[in-house]
Parts: structure tokens; sequence; C-alpha cells
């Protein structure tokens, strides 16, 4: 089986309106000035904090599109050092630890993220990830059950909650979630080579073979090489139709 992830690429970006006026002779309004300076001081430094962390964003973003992922975490940590409530950025460092094959601190990240923002479905999603990297695959489906619930056309979400329907051998409630994925985005061959993934553990030479078929037309070198060593193909790999496809 196939699994995506998703990436949090959008940047921060803050604006500041400052405003002059003319000084005035009371005590009263002086006060009052005085406060109004305070309050500016705090908004930049507030601002050039939050224009560090937009660069750090970024330059995490860049280490791990580069699959730098020890790096990119490094320039998240030092982001949110300096504005804790990116929920972007900590999406983004669940990704790096999830590609560490560091699952648990990944969902910790997300976690923080879904705190932040609890409507940002890439946090749900990717939380699903890696719960179904632990094998959790309940829960993980819970995580995928919310991101679509925010995004109802999120296809990737549908197609690893495929996955993880498929792993609980709810097969049939598998084939569903892959069908909507497939409704949404027709040429989605993950999709297409799961559910095949889902009728051979069944038994289902003809279905499986029809599926994989589709997969195989829209990404011919992947999927043939794919479903040669795949076990989930043991029940259906004798057949001479399966053999064939695969030639």
């Amino acid at each position: 089986m196939v699994c995506r992830y998703g990436l949090v690429a959008s940047s921060l970006i803050v604006f500041f309106a400052f405003g002059c006026s003319d000084g005035a002779n009371s005590w009263t309004e002086n006060t009052t000035q005085v406060v109004q300076e305070s309050n500016v001081n705090q908004l930049f430094v507030e601002a050039k904090a939050s224009q560090k962390a937009e660069i750090l964003f970024a330059q995490g973003n860049n280490l791990l599109d580069r699959q730098r992922y020890e790096d990119a975490i490094k320039a998240y940590d030092k982001a949110i050092a300096m504005k804790a409530e990116i929920a972007e950025a900590w999406i983004n460092r669940g990704i790096a630890l999830t590609s560490l094959h560091r699952y648990q601190e990944a969902i910790v990240s997300y976690d923080r993220a879904i705190a932040i923002k609890p409507d940002k479905d890439e946090a749900w999603y990717n939380r699903g990830i890696a719960l179904t990297s632990l094998q959790r695959y309940k829960e993980a489906l819970v995580s995928y059950d919310k991101a679509i619930a925010i995004k109802p056309n999120k296809y990737e979400a549908l197609t690893n909650r495929g996955i993880a329907l498929t792993k609980l051998h709810r097969y049939q409630e598998a084939i569903a979630s892959y069908n909507k994925a497939i409704v949404i985005k027709q040429d989605l061959h993950q999709a297409y080579y799961n559910k095949a993934c889902s009728y051979a553990l069944q038994g289902n030479v003809k279905l499986a073979i029809e599926n994989l078929d589709r997969a195989i037309q829209l990404v011919p070198g992947k999927y043939k090489k794919l479903a040669k060593t795949d076990p989930d193909f043991s029940k259906v790999r004798s057949q001479k139709q399966f053999q064939e496809l695969l030639q």
C-alpha cells in the first residue's frame, strides 16, 4: 500500500499600522502619549520577532524539501521559540520527525498545532499518518475523519483512511473510502492500487486485477514492480491473469 504526506508551506505575514499625532500640552495627554509610545515599541519588538520567525520557518521548509530533517527541526524549533503560536511550524516539524521515524514526537508536535488551530486539516491528516506508522489504526481513523470533516475534498486523507481500514480488515469500508477519493480525483493512482490490495486480501481476483491494471495504466513503471513483491497480493499472485498483467 502507498501513503501520502501533507506539507504546510504557507508563510507568515504580519502587518502593523502606526499613526502619528500632534503633541499635546496637558498632563493627561502627555501620559497617554507615553503609553502609546510604549505600546508602539512593544509592537516593533513583536514585529521583529515575527519577521525572524517567518525567516526561520522558511529556512525550515527549504531544509525539509531537501530532506535535511534534523536541520529542519532545529530551524522550526528556533522559529517556535520566537513565536510559539505558529501552527504551521509545529506541523512541518512533525513531518520532519515523521520522516525520521520519530512518530511519537511527531504526534506531540501535531497536537501542539491542533491546540493552536483546531481547524488545520494538515495537522489532523499528518497526525493520522504518524499513528498509522505506529499501527494505531483506530486512532488514525479519528484523525483522518477530522481532516475530512474540515476539508471534505481531501482525497489524500480518504486514501490513507482506506489504508487504516484495510489494516483493520474492514475491507468494504476501505474500498468505499478509496472510491470517494477517486470521485474527487479520477487519476488517483494510489487509490486504485490500494483498492486492488483490498480486493486481493479478500481473494477477489477479478476486481484486484481490474484496479491494479488501472493503477499501472496511470503509472506504468511503479506499480508493476511494486505488485510483484507486495504481500497484499499473496492470495492472487499465482493466478494466471495476475501474472500476465505484471509481464
